[in-house]
């Protein structure tokens, strides 16, 4: 069956009709860049997907990665396809030209994961931890730091992690029990378990970088008393640069994971006899300050990855639709005559358009945090970049969580359009269900992502994130207003926002009147339709762009076309899905308190 990896007109319209990332070439840090170095940069990203991951993609899949008692193999497979990754320069997309980088757009950057990870999951991941371990260290680590470790990274010679979670210390990370104690040459000895690493281990690159969270000896409880330290597998020489002796950071096992399979995670103990030395990384005890930039571009990358993932899932199911027949339409009562493909039954089409309409959602929400992210770092002007960090840190747990439910969603649709030949491995869109099924819940659970919306960002600097936001949805509003077709849309989605607003309002108002955990109980339901909302505003902009480009008359039918699917995505959304916001805003702002009440003897 021929399918695409990617619709590559998509990915096109997100960048340059509805994110404008020509415009960013204006910009200094972007000025020896244009659409054609752009489009150099991501047809590159196509052919390494398509030439280097693809092929791999089931063998990697169906392999795991083997564990020696002492390290790791990874398969031969991933070890050529992460290097033609670091190869073309994809690995260091953003980075700044001297530190070897393309510095790209994030934009950009962000489309370029999308190509990797919508071919090849496991590979990407690799690449994608490390330049998020390099960017933050390149912000917070001394000179001398980002000449040791960031420099190595972005050529592609060292690999980068995050070491967060613990046995007993996951998400709840004020009670991390991994030490550090200061060395009298002004290095630490770290002491502790990790779990759940990824890349943690493995035999890509000459040398691993961990980004670990500990806390100093006498430290205060809680966050408030947490470090963080830079503890590479490998020491170097800060002076030549070259690897010394092995660090106490030992590979105690592997986790057999349900999806990704090519992506190490791992069990990490760290100084087994006195110690591993560790380099603090700015001031002692504001170790989370500076993690939470990694996690939080991990957490857009995250949404970003369950979006490319849907999207592959959709292109499959698509294609095979429209090649698989079987059955006829009600309408024709003759037996005799040939079975139809399946895309003529009513019912495939909602599963496909639903599809379509989820993961073009979820794409649009990643890449409107992108462009955020570039306006926050290359705006002209100091108030613009100002409102794209509150807006970008209001969205953020909207982006993760929502990008990760809805390509979930979109992929177990996939599956259900090729039926039986869906749930076996002879398709790749059981492998996305399985591969997307993590993004829910790492880098902070589903749940804890909507705690941090509703008890944080909302009421975050007076309202501030939240208000803005809203202000930015009315003026996409009015300017829809010209068009009498979209009428329906904009007053379905300003009802939908005043119910928001009421709804949050008759939260807060609660507060002293109920408990925390009853207040805040249906966070998750309030998140949902916060982002149903966000979703619908960014297919109404969708739908504008549309209806502009429909009322040329000389436009091309393949152009026509794909515009015309635009709309009809969004009537879907507005009509199938905006509706459900009243459920979830009902429970939240009632209080609905069945499962608060339930008592663990009950169960």
């Amino acid at each position: 069956m021929s399918a695409a990896i990617l619709k590559e007109r998509e990915l096109s319209f997100l960048l340059y009709e509805m994110f404008e990332t020509e415009s960013l070439c204006d910009r200094d840090r972007y000025r020896e860049h244009s659409r054609e170095t752009i489009e150099a940069a991501l047809d590159t990203a196509r052919v390494v997907a398509e030439r280097h991951l693809l092929p791999i993609r089931h063998t990697v899949d169906t392999t795991d990665p083997v564990f020696t008692g002492h390290s790791v193999s990874v398969q031969d497979e991933v070890k050529q396809a992460v290097a033609a990754i670091i190869d073309s320069g994809l690995a260091s997309a953003c980075a700044d030209f001297e530190m070897g980088g393309m510095q790209l757009p994030e934009l950009v950057n962000t489309v370029i994961y999308t190509w990797l990870t919508a071919a090849g999951s496991a590979a990407s991941g690799y690449t994608a931890l490390t330049n998020g371990n390099a960017n933050l260290l390149q912000r917070y680590g001394t000179p001398e730091q980002i000449e040791q470790w960031v420099r190595p990274m972005r050529e592609g010679r060292f690999a980068g992690t995050m070491a967060l979670t613990e046995p007993g210390a996951g998400s709840g990370l004020a009670d991390l029990c991994t030490s550090a104690e200061k060395a009298e040459d002004g290095t630490y000895r770290i002491s502790g378990q990790k779990i759940f690493i990824s890349g943690g281990d493995h035999d890509l690159n000459e040398n691993i970088v961990h980004l670990v969270l500990a806390r100093v000896k006498g430290a205060p409880a809680g966050t408030r008393g947490i470090s963080l330290f830079i503890v590479p597998k490998f020491l170097v020489d800060p002076k030549t640069g070259e690897l010394g002796a092995r660090n106490e950071v030992h590979l105690s096992g592997l986790f057999h994971k349900m999806g990704g399979r090519g992506q190490t995670s791992t069990a990490l103990n760290f100084g087994d006899q006195g110690g591993a030395v560790g380099y603090l990384v700015g001031e002692e005890n504001r170790g989370l300050e500076y993690m939470f930039q990694m996690m939080n571009e991990a957490r857009i990358m995250v949404g970003t990855g369950a979006a490319a993932l849907a999207l592959a899932g959709y292109e499959y199911s698509l294609a095979y639709a429209n090649e698989r027949p079987q059955g006829r339409l009600l309408s024709n009562r003759d037996p005799s005559s040939k079975p139809v493909n399946i895309i003529h039954h009513p019912d495939v089409r909602r599963m496909l358009l639903g599809q379509k309409a989820l993961s073009e959602g979820a794409m649009a929400l990643c890449l409107l945090g992108a462009r955020l992210s570039d306006d926050i770092h290359t705006s002209d002007s100091e108030s613009a970049r100002e409102e794209a960090g509150i807006l970008l840190d209001f969205l953020t747990p909207i982006i993760k969580t929502w990008s990760s439910e809805a390509g979930l969603a979109a992929n177990d649709m996939a599956i259900q359009v090729l039926g039986g030949h869906g749930y076996i491995n002879e398709h790749p869109v059981e492998m996305f269900y399985r591969d997307n099924r993590i993004n829910p819940i790492h880098e902070g659970t589903t749940g804890i992502q909507s705690l941090d919306l509703l008890a944080r960002k909302v009421p975050m600097n007076q309202m501030q994130g939240f208000r803005l936001l809203i202000q930015k949805i009315e003026a996409t509003l009015f300017e829809a207003g010209e068009f009498s077709e979209l009428t329906e849309f904009v007053e379905a989605l300003r009802q939908a926002v005043e119910n928001w607003e009421s709804t949050t309002r008759e939260i807060f108002e609660s507060i002293g009147e109920a408990s925390p955990e009853l207040v805040f109980a249906n966070s998750v339901s309030y998140l949902r339709g916060a982002g149903h909302i966000v979703a619908a505003w960014l297919w109404i902009r969708q739908g504008l762009i549309a209806c502009r480009q429909l009322a040329d008359e000389k436009l091309h039918q393949q152009e026509k076309d794909f515009y015309l699917g635009k709309r009809q995505a969004m009537v879907f959304f507005f009509r199938q899905e905006l509706g459900k916001i009243y459920h979830w805003f009902g429970l939240a702002r009632t209080l609905e308190s069945s499962f608060h009440d339930m008592q663990p003897e009950w169960f």
